[in-house]
C-alpha cells in the first residue's frame, strides 16, 4: 500500500557567507539526510529541541524552500520538479497550519473571506453564496458559531484565530495538513482544547497530521507515531506507545524526562544533558549528539550509528543498541 506522504532522504544546506570580501563559503545543513513516511489518516509528529530542523522539513514538504536532495512523494508521485499546474493540485491536498494564527492571516480580511479564498483558488465554488454556505459549515466543524463569518481576526482569541486557520485548511479538501508548532503559542487549557478538535476531525474525516512540536506531553495525546530529531537527523522513530514506554536513543530519554509529571518522586530519572546543542555549520564527527550524551563512548566520536531496527516498528540510531 503507498503512503500519503514519502519523504526520501531529504537534505536541505543554506550556504552562508563569511571572512574577508565574504570569499569563504560555509554551509548550514539543516536537514541531513531524513526519511519518514506518513500514511492516510494518522498523525506522524516530528520532535526535537530549537534548531533541530524539523520546521524546515515542513516548509521543504510544502515547497516554501526547495529542497537539496531528496525525494518527497504524494501519493507516490514525485512532486520536487513538477509544473505549477500539477503543484496546484498537491497544494489542495496539502495545507498547513503555522504557529502564529494572526500573523498567518490578512488581518483586512473578515473570516469569511480567510476560508474562502482557498475556494475560490482552487475552483471549489463558483460564487459567493456557495462559498458562505461551506464557511458555515466549516466554522461549525471547528467549533465557532457560524456568525463569525462577518468578523475580523483581532476580534476572536488566540485558540479561536487558530480554529479559524484549521477551518482554511480543510477548506480545499485536504489529505494531509501540516502542524507547525500549531499549539505552542496557546495557554494549557487552549492546548488541550485544539488537540482534541484535530483528534475528532481525524476521526470524522480520516485526515492526516504531521505535527511537529518541542512538546513531549502534547504529541502523547495525538500522535500515532514519533520521529525525534537531532541536529539535522532522525534518532529515533516507532509508534507512540515504543517510544514513550521504551525510549532506546539517550536524547529521546533526555526529552523524556523532562516533560513535568504530576507527582514526581525519587524514582524518577532524570536524564541531564551537558552542554549546548553544536552549530549546524560545523556538525560533530561520529554520533552528533555525542558531544552532550551522559552515555559517549570513544566509538561516538568517530562513527556515526545508522538507525536501525531495534524492535519491532521501532528504529533507533545508537551504538547502544
Amino acid at each position: 500500500m503507498t503512503a500519503l506522504l514519502e519523504v526520501a532522504d531529504l537534505t536541505k544546506h543554506y550556504p552562508v557567507s563569511g571572512g574577508f570580501f565574504r570569499r569563504s563559503r560555509e554551509v548550514v545543513h539543516a536537514v541531513d539526510g531524513v526519511s519518514f513516511h506518513v500514511d492516510a489518516g494518522e498523525t506522524l509528529s516530528i520532535v526535537g529541541e530549537s534548531g533541530c530542523g524539523k520546521s524546515t522539513v515542513g516548509k521543504v514538504i510544502l515547497r516554501l524552500i526547495e529542497a537539496t536532495s531528496g525525494a518527497l512523494r504524494f501519493n507516490g508521485r514525485d512532486y520536487r520538479s513538477v509544473g505549477a499546474a500539477e503543484m496546484k493540485a498537491i497544494r489542495r491536498r496539502v495545507q498547513v497550519v503555522f504557529q502564529d494564527p494572526f500573523s498567518s492571516m490578512n488581518p483586512r480580511m473578515r473570516v469569511h473571506d480567510v476560508i474562502a479564498e482557498p475556494l475560490y483558488n482552487f475552483g471549489l465554488a463558483s460564487n459567493r453564496s456557495e462559498a458562505t454556505d461551506k464557511v458555515r459549515d466549516l466554522l461549525v466543524r471547528v467549533g465557532l458559531p457560524a456568525d463569525a463569518l462577518s468578523r475580523y481576526p483581532h476580534e476572536f482569541s488566540g485558540g479561536q484565530r487558530q480554529r479559524v486557520c484549521i477551518a482554511r485548511a480543510l477548506a480545499p479538501g485536504a489529505d494531509l495538513i501540516i502542524c507547525d508548532e500549531a499549539v505552542s503559542a496557546l495557554d494549557v487549557s487552549v492546548k488541550a482544547q485544539i488537540i482534541n478538535l484535530l483528534s475528532d476531525l481525524q476521526e470524522q474525516s480520516g485526515v492526516a497530521f504531521l505535527f511537529i512540536s518541542h512538546d513531549m506531553a502534547i504529541v502523547e495525546h495525538l500522535t500515532h507515531r514519533v520521529a525525534v530529531m537531532y541536529l539535522g537527523k532522525i534518532v529515533e522513530l516507532a509508534d507512540r506507545r515504543g517510544l514513550f514506554g521504551n525510549a532506546r536513543h539517550p536524547y529521546t530519554r533526555a526529552l523524556l524526562s523532562a516533560v513535568p509529571v504530576p507527582q514526581p518522586n525519587a524514582r524518577t530519572e532524570r536524564v541531564a544533558l551537558r552542554g549546548d546543542v553544536p552549530s549546524s555549520v560545523n556538525p560533530p564527527p561520529g554520533c552528533r549528539f555525542h558531544t552532550r550524551c551522559p552515555l559517549a563512548f570513544d566509538r561516538c566520536r568517530v562513527e556515526e550509528p545508522r538507525l536501525r531496527e531495534v524492535a519491532s516498528h521501532h528504529v533507533s540510531a545508537c551504538h547502544l543498541d
